[in-house]
């Protein structure tokens, strides 16, 4: 593995420093600004009038309709986080990584805490998405961590109902034993991870520690964080994980980038609807 410079380390941690000064100097504000810098792609438009409504939009899911246009895949994609959001020595996702299936594909008596299990697994809090959607991966080569984004739509009610169980794990499921395919029996430690009162409309995150050893004896820890994220009548999920180090403060600040960034290609969607 090639080890990023241990500059381009102090550089991304000063960087998420200031982002984090950011977030919360907009938490105390009446308004928070959109950051102006746009997803690629994605143009300012000009100034004009305020559009007449449009009609609600059918959704995909029967029986149901948006207040909103639907985004396409090509709006979601614009919408995505980015390896140089983040910068070295973060870049491109490789596929998945091999953790995932060694130590996630796991199995607990408690029905709630094996949900969360396949959950961290499957990465899909809310289910398959109801229209079009986009995703991303990218992996932090010096840690050995992976981070990827998913952004779908889905019913806002389903979604708060998945919000609120999201955020009582913590209690219900605060340290339980879990048994892995490839890792043996593991000790499994869940924490509420605070995101920033501005990242999108609604929101809930936690921090799941697994902990034990291999068959062999071999020490093993691995941290993963969630992150689910409503931003008018779509989705972000957002999970951070890994064997080494996890920094949290990069979940909290790309969850608010995420946000901000969906909330203005959507913005921008209505303005030439």
């Amino acid at each position: 593995m090639t080890r990023a410079p241990a500059t381009a380390r102090t550089l991304l941690a000063s960087a998420l420093s200031v982002t984090a000064l950011l977030i919360t100097a907009a938490c105390v504000g009446h308004d928070r600004d959109v950051p102006r810098a746009l997803p690629q792609g994605v143009s300012e438009p000009p100034a004009e009038p305020s559009p007449t409504p449009s009609a609600p939009t059918p959704s995909a899911v029967t029986g149901t309709e948006r207040t909103t246009p639907v985004l396409s895949e090509d709006q979601l994609k614009a919408a995505l986080i980015t390896e140089a959001d983040l910068g070295p020595p973060w870049t491109a996702g490789q596929g998945a990584a091999l953790w995932r299936d060694g130590m996630l594909k796991a199995t607990t008596d408690d029905a709630d805490c094996g949900r969360l299990l396949e959950t961290l697994y499957t990465e899909e809090p809310f289910g398959a998405a109801a229209g079009p959607s986009a995703s991303v991966t990218l992996d932090d080569t010096e840690d050995d961590t992976q981070l990827r984004e998913q952004i779908g739509p889905h019913r806002p009610a389903d979604v708060e109902r998945e919000l609120a169980w999201l955020a009582a794990l913590p209690e219900k499921c605060g340290s339980f034993r879990a048994t892995t395919v490839r890792s043996g029996t593991q000790t499994v430690e869940v924490t509420e991870l605070p995101l920033p009162d501005q990242a999108g409309d609604a929101r809930a995150a936690l921090r799941m520690t697994m902990t034990g050893k291999t068959p062999d004896g071999t020490p093993t820890r691995l941290t993963v964080d969630l992150a689910a994220i409503r931003v008018g009548e779509d989705t972000i999920t957002l999970t951070n994980g890994g064997l080494g180090p996890v920094r949290p403060e990069i979940t909290q600040a790309m969850a608010q980038l995420a946000a901000d960034r969906l909330a203005e290609v959507a913005r921008q969607g209505r303005l030439r609807v």
